[in-house]
This record gives structure tokens, sequence and C-alpha cells, in this order.
């Protein structure tokens, strides 16, 4: 079960991150703006993602969760390789919130699943496992970037059936069509026995009552989380940019080296920040989670800080390895932190809160934050180092100094999840 559904969110993410490396071709062939291929890169997007989580998340707990992630993988499938068809921007921009919708239902129903299926003291690590998939897939998107640039060289592609279509378009049919085998699957998983059997008869105004009086934790949580992802995400938008930029590096050069950089230390980080999470836990630290969690990112600060300034491109991207390594430490241990102390019947509704505000805050403002510095302040597109140095900085320390608040609530939620 762990392996498809890290399968999933692989290819949740390279369907997510994809556009990123066909930005020239959309606008030459659809006639859009850097603004228009932002708003389907981030804010709609997010938005889309975010706000059809919580009804989703409604699903997962009252539903068989099996069900609902089979059904949203094909449904982003679908819309992924429908977007191959796109004529207009209108037409893109309805596909891309249908994989929005569609990706929503993956992790409020992953987190639930593996919570009811592995014991609370492997659950940092197992959530960890799964976080991997994100930053496989981003890392995975980028280096596609060397497949897509050679295609963009030959022209049309003539497809059976189908006819002549652009090289990009070909990019959204390669990478949407296997998701409907995952899908099929998925929907062969066995269901997980649920921890409390209530589950189903679990009401809105119940889950509100508890999130309303017992609910600080989770969302301090978030809050902290989101900050940091703020920081990954203006990461994965910019630091490509600040590399050709800054120091001449060629577009394959800056999205080899750093989607390898993102696949090695997203793996390494977010399992290891979930083992560390389990690790703290059964030391007897009640909060060791959102602990590491804070650490990590007061630690990740001045990386950020220092590659961004870095003289040359190696020492930069020697220093965006400790610093991309602490990112996904500080998010890999958010889903355990959450689903070790809020009862089984609001798990779905908890991990898609989480969503909600994580890419809100993280995916919603956290590239656009860069571009304004770099457009609004500095007035020079060469100079986005200088926005990568002020604001990367601050955004993981917003995460770090929330850390002593977040604990304090986290200790009191967790000693009433044990009574």
């Amino acid at each position: 079960m762990l392996a498809v559904l890290v399968g999933a969110y692989v290819l949740a993410f390279i369907d997510r991150q994809i556009l990123g490396i066909l930005v020239q071709p959309l606008e030459r062939d659809l006639h859009v703006s850097d603004t228009e291929v932002s708003l389907l890169q981030g804010l709609s997007f997010a938005g889309f993602l975010a706000l059809s989580g919580l009804p989703i998340g409604r699903l997962v707990d009252t539903r068989r969760r099996v069900t609902v992630a089979a059904a949203g993988i094909a449904a982003w499938s679908l819309a992924t390789a429908a977007s191959a068809f796109a004529q207009s921007y209108n037409t893109l921009l309805v596909c891309r919130s249908l994989v929005a919708v569609g990706e929503a239902t993956l992790t409020p129903a992953a987190h639930s699943m593996i919570a009811d299926s592995f014991p609370r003291r492997k659950l940092g690590l197992a959530l960890g496992i799964f976080g991997i998939g994100s930053y496989i897939g981003s890392g995975a998107a980028l280096l596609i970037g060397p497949v897509v640039m050679a295609l963009q060289q030959k022209g049309p592609i003539l497809l059976p059936l189908i006819g002549p279509i652009r090289p990009w378009q070909s990019v959204f049919l390669v990478i949407g069509l296997p998701g409907l085998v995952l899908a099929i699957w998925t929907a062969t998983l066995r269901e997980p026995t649920r921890e409390l059997s209530h589950a189903a008869q679990m009401t809105l105004t119940e889950a509100w009552r508890y999130f309303s009086s017992d609910g600080r934790s989770i969302l301090l949580l978030n809050v902290s989380a989101a900050f940091t992802a703020m920081a990954v995400y203006a990461m994965g938008a910019w630091i490509p940019a600040f590399l050709i930029r800054s120091f001449g590096w060629t577009a394959l050069e800056a999205g080899a080296v750093y989607g390898t950089i993102v696949i090695a230390c997203g793996i390494a980080g977010t399992i290891a920040g979930g083992a560390a999470g389990d690790f703290a836990v059964s030391r007897g630290l009640a909060a060791g989670r959102p602990m590491i969690m804070a650490l990590a990112s007061m630690c990740a600060a001045p990386c950020a800080f220092a590659a961004a300034l870095a003289p040359n491109g190696y020492l930069s991207t020697a220093m965006l390895v400790p610093t991309a390594l602490l990112g996904s430490m500080s998010l890999g241990i958010l889903p355990s932190a959450q689903q070790a102390v809020v009862p089984g019947h609001i798990r779905g509704i908890t991990a898609s809160l989480g969503v909600l505000m994580v890419n809100l805050i993280g995916l919603g403002c956290g590239p656009t934050v860069i571009a304004l510095i770099t457009d609004f302040v500095l007035h020079d597109p060469s100079r986005v180092r200088y926005s990568l140095a002020a604001a990367l900085p601050v955004m993981f320390a917003v995460s770090a100094v929330s850390g002593p608040i977040v604990c304090a609530a986290y200790l009191r939620a967790n000693q009433k999840a044990a009574e």
C-alpha cells in the first residue's frame, strides 16, 4: 500500500511541477504572458487544491478511502492528458484546475490510511516515506527538461489516431496516461481498518467542535510548516533562474543540478525527519516532533542566505544541499505530528487543513514574494539572488521562532489525546 501511494505522490508532483519547464513553448503557442503562466503554476492551482481539500477530507473520513484515492488519481491523470489538447489559455486553466482537484484527494486519503496501518511508534517513518514522493516528483520534473528541450528542436510529433501534436503537448500525454494504470492498482488495495468504528457517523458539527476546542496545536503546526513550505516552493520556482542569471549556467545545467539536489535531499531529509520525530517520542519527548521541525527550519535560514550570496555556482549549490535537506526534514515531520494528536475519525479533514494552509501560504505566496521583491524593489531580474537572500531566511526564521508556541500547545493536545 505504501509503495503504491508513494508512486501516486511522485506522479502528482510531476504533473504539478511540469509547467515550470514548459513556459516558453506555452507562451509562444497559446500567446500568454508570464503572469498568466504563473497563475497556472501558483495561486490558481493552489487555490483549487486547497479549497477542494476540505470536502474531500470529509469524504476520506466517511467513505472508503481506497476508492476516494483511486478516483482522484484517475481524475488528475485524465485532466493532465486532456491538457495536451488545449488550444487556448482558458481551456488549459480548466484542465489544470481539475488536476488540482484530483490531487487534493491523495494527501488526506494517504495520511489516514497510513495512520491506520502502522503503529504510532513507526508513524513518522511511514509518513516520511510517503512524503519522499513529492521530492522525487519535483526533481524528476526538472530532470525532464533536457528531454523537452530536445523534443522542441524536432518539431511536431505524429501520433496514431491523434495526428500531429506539438512537443509540449506530448509531455502532458506521457506523464498523464500512466496515472490511469496506477489508479486501477490503487482501487485493488485493501481498505485499512479505521481506528474508531464510529467514523462514518461523525458529523461536521462534531469535527468543528473538536477543532474549536482542541485544534490550536494543529493550527499552529500548519502555520509553522506553511512558512517553511513558502521557502521550499520559492526555491523550487527561482533557484534554477538564479543559477542561470547569476552564474551563467544553461537551463539544462541548472535543471539537472538542482533537480538532483531536490530528489536526493528530499528523500534523505523527509525520511530522516520522520525517523527523528519517532526517536524523540520514543525517548519521552512528547513535543519532540514540532521541536525538531523548528530546529531544522532555524538551521536552514543561514544556509539559504549563504547559498543566495555565494560567489560562485559551486559554493552556492554546496549550500543548497543543507538548505534543501533541512527544509524537507522539517516538512517531513508535519504529517506524523498532525496524525499523532487527533482522533482517528478526523484524520482526513486534519490532513486537508494542512494541505490548505501549506499550499495557500507556501505554494500560493512563496514564489510570488520573490518575484515582487525582484520586480518592484530591486527592479532588475538579474538581482534575483538578493531577493532570495532577503526572503528565504525570513521565511525559515518565522517557522523557527514559532516553535516554542507550537510545542506548548502540542504538549497540551498530546496529554489530552493520551487521556
